[in-house]
Protein backbone atom coordinates (compact mmCIF):
# COMPACT_ATOMS: atom_id res chain seq x y z
CA UNK A 1 0.00 0.00 0.00
CA UNK A 2 1.45 3.45 -1.14
CA UNK A 3 2.22 5.54 2.03
CA UNK A 4 2.59 9.47 1.86
CA UNK A 5 4.51 11.45 4.39
CA UNK A 6 3.17 14.85 5.42
CA UNK A 7 4.85 17.73 7.02
CA UNK A 8 2.95 18.51 10.37
CA UNK A 9 3.00 22.08 12.24
CA UNK A 10 5.80 20.96 14.54
CA UNK A 11 7.78 20.37 11.15
CA UNK A 12 7.35 16.46 12.14
CA UNK A 13 6.49 13.81 8.81
CA UNK A 14 3.57 11.62 9.66
CA UNK A 15 2.95 9.01 7.37
CA UNK A 16 -0.08 8.27 5.96
CA UNK A 17 -1.51 5.10 3.96
CA UNK A 18 -3.05 6.02 0.61
CA UNK A 19 -6.47 4.64 -0.13
CA UNK A 20 -5.87 1.88 -2.94
CA UNK A 21 -7.80 2.10 -6.51
CA UNK A 22 -9.91 -0.77 -5.49
CA UNK A 23 -11.24 0.64 -2.12
CA UNK A 24 -12.21 4.02 -3.53
CA UNK A 25 -14.07 2.06 -6.13
CA UNK A 26 -15.83 -0.46 -3.61
CA UNK A 27 -16.63 2.95 -1.67
CA UNK A 28 -18.19 4.61 -4.58
CA UNK A 29 -20.14 0.98 -5.79
CA UNK A 30 -21.45 1.35 -2.18
CA UNK A 31 -23.16 4.83 -2.52
CA UNK A 32 -24.28 3.93 -6.08
CA UNK A 33 -26.23 1.75 -3.79
CA UNK A 34 -27.16 3.90 -1.60
CA UNK A 35 -28.69 6.68 -4.16
CA UNK A 36 -30.26 3.83 -6.09
CA UNK A 37 -32.31 2.28 -3.14
CA UNK A 38 -33.05 6.15 -2.06
CA UNK A 39 -33.91 6.53 -6.24
CA UNK A 40 -36.25 3.35 -6.05
CA UNK A 41 -38.10 4.31 -2.52
CA UNK A 42 -38.58 7.63 -3.49
CA UNK A 43 -40.04 6.67 -6.96
CA UNK A 44 -42.50 4.20 -4.95
CA UNK A 45 -43.86 7.30 -2.92
CA UNK A 46 -44.10 9.35 -5.36
CA UNK A 47 -45.94 6.98 -7.48
CA UNK A 48 -49.07 8.52 -9.06
CA UNK A 49 -48.06 11.53 -8.21
CA UNK A 50 -49.14 14.19 -10.59
CA UNK A 51 -46.29 16.42 -12.10
CA UNK A 52 -47.53 19.13 -13.82
CA UNK A 53 -49.17 20.25 -10.02
CA UNK A 54 -46.73 19.05 -7.97
CA UNK A 55 -43.36 19.45 -9.74
CA UNK A 56 -41.83 20.55 -6.47
CA UNK A 57 -42.31 17.68 -4.95
CA UNK A 58 -40.08 15.39 -7.55
CA UNK A 59 -37.55 18.61 -7.33
CA UNK A 60 -36.89 18.15 -3.06
CA UNK A 61 -36.78 14.47 -3.59
CA UNK A 62 -34.17 14.77 -6.31
CA UNK A 63 -31.87 17.41 -3.65
CA UNK A 64 -30.37 14.75 -1.34
CA UNK A 65 -28.96 12.71 -4.87
CA UNK A 66 -27.48 15.52 -5.83
CA UNK A 67 -25.59 16.91 -2.68
CA UNK A 68 -25.61 13.20 -0.90
CA UNK A 69 -21.66 13.83 -0.94
CA UNK A 70 -21.11 17.14 0.27
CA UNK A 71 -23.31 16.50 2.84
CA UNK A 72 -21.74 13.48 3.90
CA UNK A 73 -18.67 15.05 3.77
CA UNK A 74 -19.07 17.84 5.63
CA UNK A 75 -21.43 16.08 8.20
CA UNK A 76 -19.54 12.72 8.50
CA UNK A 77 -15.84 14.01 9.21
CA UNK A 78 -14.41 13.48 5.37
CA UNK A 79 -16.56 10.06 5.00
CA UNK A 80 -19.73 8.91 2.93
CA UNK A 81 -21.46 6.19 3.89
CA UNK A 82 -19.24 3.99 1.68
CA UNK A 83 -15.66 5.45 2.66
CA UNK A 84 -17.04 5.17 6.07
CA UNK A 85 -17.96 1.16 5.64
CA UNK A 86 -14.31 1.20 3.43
CA UNK A 87 -12.70 2.53 6.29
CA UNK A 88 -11.26 5.83 4.54
CA UNK A 89 -11.92 9.35 4.51
CA UNK A 90 -11.13 12.64 3.58
CA UNK A 91 -8.24 15.06 4.60
CA UNK A 92 -5.81 17.86 2.77
CA UNK A 93 -2.41 17.63 1.15
CA UNK A 94 -0.88 18.96 4.31
CA UNK A 95 -2.75 16.26 6.60
CA UNK A 96 -5.35 18.94 8.10
CA UNK A 97 -9.26 18.97 8.09
CA UNK A 98 -10.64 20.00 4.42
CA UNK A 99 -12.04 23.40 4.57
CA UNK A 100 -15.84 23.93 3.21
CA UNK A 101 -14.45 25.19 -0.07
CA UNK A 102 -12.28 22.10 -0.89
CA UNK A 103 -15.15 20.04 -0.15
CA UNK A 104 -17.24 22.32 -2.37
CA UNK A 105 -14.72 22.21 -5.23
CA UNK A 106 -14.39 17.70 -5.14
CA UNK A 107 -17.91 18.13 -5.19
CA UNK A 108 -18.36 19.92 -8.30
CA UNK A 109 -15.62 18.48 -10.04
CA UNK A 110 -17.59 15.43 -9.60
CA UNK A 111 -19.02 16.45 -13.50
CA UNK A 112 -15.60 16.05 -14.67
CA UNK A 113 -14.60 13.17 -12.51
CA UNK A 114 -17.98 11.00 -13.34
CA UNK A 115 -19.47 13.16 -16.04
CA UNK A 116 -22.27 10.22 -16.56
CA UNK A 117 -23.99 13.24 -18.63
CA UNK A 118 -22.03 12.69 -21.42
CA UNK A 119 -23.93 9.86 -22.40
CA UNK A 120 -27.45 11.25 -22.58
CA UNK A 121 -25.63 14.28 -24.49
CA UNK A 122 -24.07 11.87 -26.87
CA UNK A 123 -27.37 9.70 -27.37
CA UNK A 124 -29.24 13.32 -28.64
CA UNK A 125 -25.90 14.22 -30.83
CA UNK A 126 -25.15 16.70 -28.92
CA UNK A 127 -21.43 15.51 -28.15
CA UNK A 128 -19.69 13.37 -30.97
CA UNK A 129 -19.36 9.53 -30.26
CA UNK A 130 -15.67 9.97 -29.44
CA UNK A 131 -16.47 12.31 -26.44
CA UNK A 132 -17.33 9.36 -24.61
CA UNK A 133 -13.89 9.08 -23.83
CA UNK A 134 -14.10 11.61 -21.07
CA UNK A 135 -15.96 9.23 -18.70
CA UNK A 136 -13.17 7.86 -17.95
CA UNK A 137 -11.40 10.68 -16.85
CA UNK A 138 -11.94 10.00 -13.38
CA UNK A 139 -10.81 6.77 -13.24
CA UNK A 140 -7.63 7.69 -15.38
CA UNK A 141 -6.49 9.88 -12.94
CA UNK A 142 -6.99 7.72 -9.68
CA UNK A 143 -4.83 5.46 -11.39
CA UNK A 144 -2.25 7.78 -12.78
CA UNK A 145 -1.67 9.97 -10.19
CA UNK A 146 0.86 8.85 -7.08
CA UNK A 147 -1.63 9.44 -4.26
CA UNK A 148 -4.66 8.21 -6.11
CA UNK A 149 -6.31 11.29 -6.38
CA UNK A 150 -9.37 11.85 -9.01
CA UNK A 151 -9.33 15.52 -10.53
CA UNK A 152 -11.42 17.06 -7.96
CA UNK A 153 -8.57 15.78 -5.76
CA UNK A 154 -6.16 17.42 -7.31
CA UNK A 155 -8.07 21.10 -8.14
CA UNK A 156 -8.93 20.79 -4.07
CA UNK A 157 -5.73 19.90 -2.44
CA UNK A 158 -7.02 16.77 -0.73
CA UNK A 159 -6.22 12.90 -0.91
CA UNK A 160 -8.03 10.00 0.84
CA UNK A 161 -6.62 8.60 3.22
CA UNK A 162 -7.03 4.61 4.63
CA UNK A 163 -7.57 4.78 8.14
CA UNK A 164 -7.91 1.45 8.79
CA UNK A 165 -4.36 0.64 8.69
CA UNK A 166 -3.18 4.34 9.96
CA UNK A 167 -2.93 4.26 13.78
CA UNK A 168 -1.40 8.07 13.55
CA UNK A 169 -4.90 9.85 12.58
CA UNK A 170 -7.47 11.41 14.84
CA UNK A 171 -10.74 12.52 14.34
CA UNK A 172 -11.07 15.19 16.88
CA UNK A 173 -8.50 17.06 19.25
CA UNK A 174 -10.73 16.32 22.19
CA UNK A 175 -10.16 14.16 25.72
CA UNK A 176 -11.53 13.73 28.74
CA UNK A 177 -10.40 16.37 31.50
CA UNK A 178 -10.60 15.32 35.26
CA UNK A 179 -14.09 17.31 37.04
CA UNK A 180 -11.72 19.57 38.97
CA UNK A 181 -9.01 19.70 36.58
CA UNK A 182 -6.63 22.93 36.63
CA UNK A 183 -4.48 23.64 33.67
CA UNK A 184 -1.13 25.28 33.47
CA UNK A 185 0.12 26.17 30.42
CA UNK A 186 -2.32 29.13 28.82
CA UNK A 187 0.58 29.33 25.79
CA UNK A 188 -1.30 26.41 24.22
CA UNK A 189 -4.05 28.78 23.00
CA UNK A 190 -1.31 29.68 20.23
CA UNK A 191 -1.55 26.39 19.09
CA UNK A 192 -4.30 25.50 16.17
CA UNK A 193 -6.72 22.45 15.52
CA UNK A 194 -4.42 21.41 13.42
CA UNK A 195 -1.56 21.60 15.59
CA UNK A 196 -3.38 19.66 18.44
CA UNK A 197 -4.76 16.75 16.37
CA UNK A 198 -1.34 16.15 14.89
CA UNK A 199 -0.23 16.59 18.71
CA UNK A 200 -2.78 14.00 19.65
CA UNK A 201 -1.51 11.55 17.18
CA UNK A 202 1.77 11.71 18.75
CA UNK A 203 1.25 11.00 21.96
CA UNK A 204 -0.97 8.01 20.71
CA UNK A 205 2.43 7.19 18.47
CA UNK A 206 4.44 7.36 21.54
CA UNK A 207 2.02 4.85 23.82
CA UNK A 208 1.81 2.40 21.39
CA UNK A 209 5.24 2.66 20.14
CA UNK A 210 7.22 3.49 22.82
CA UNK A 211 9.14 5.99 20.86
CA UNK A 212 9.73 8.22 23.92
CA UNK A 213 12.30 10.23 21.63
CA UNK A 214 9.64 11.41 19.50
CA UNK A 215 7.92 12.95 22.42
CA UNK A 216 11.15 14.93 23.81
CA UNK A 217 11.59 16.44 20.48
CA UNK A 218 8.25 17.51 20.03
CA UNK A 219 8.50 18.76 23.63
CA UNK A 220 10.77 20.13 23.28
CA UNK A 221 10.43 22.23 19.95
CA UNK A 222 6.65 23.23 21.80
CA UNK A 223 8.22 24.51 24.74
CA UNK A 224 10.45 26.62 22.21
CA UNK A 225 7.77 27.79 20.00
CA UNK A 226 5.93 28.82 22.81
CA UNK A 227 7.99 30.04 25.16
CA UNK A 228 6.97 27.53 28.32
CA UNK A 229 9.52 26.27 30.74
CA UNK A 230 8.03 22.94 32.69
CA UNK A 231 10.18 19.91 34.28
CA UNK A 232 7.63 17.12 33.67
CA UNK A 233 8.39 14.14 31.36
CA UNK A 234 8.25 14.45 27.84
CA UNK A 235 4.93 12.58 27.75
CA UNK A 236 3.46 14.01 30.38
CA UNK A 237 4.40 17.48 29.45
CA UNK A 238 2.51 16.57 25.79
CA UNK A 239 -0.80 15.17 27.63
CA UNK A 240 -0.72 17.97 29.73
CA UNK A 241 -0.84 20.60 26.61
CA UNK A 242 -3.48 18.34 25.04
CA UNK A 243 -5.76 18.85 28.38
CA UNK A 244 -4.82 22.41 28.72
CA UNK A 245 -6.04 23.09 25.07
CA UNK A 246 -9.62 21.23 25.68
CA UNK A 247 -10.07 23.56 28.93
CA UNK A 248 -9.20 26.54 27.32
CA UNK A 249 -11.15 26.31 24.65
CA UNK A 250 -14.76 25.44 26.33
CA UNK A 251 -14.47 27.71 28.59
Amino acid sequence: MALVKLDTGFNIEVEFAITPFHKRFFAWIIDCVVLLAYSLLMGKLLNGVDTSENLWVYVLAGLPPLFYHLICELTLNGQSIGKKAMAIKVITQDGGQPSLSQYLIRWVFRLADFPIWVLPAIAYGALPWWCAIFLFGGIASVISTPYTQRIGDLVAGTIIIDTKTHTSWEDTVFTELETNYQPRFPQVMQLTDKDINTLKSIISTVQKKGDYDLSMRIGERIKSKLQIESDQDSLDFLETLLKDYNYYSTQ
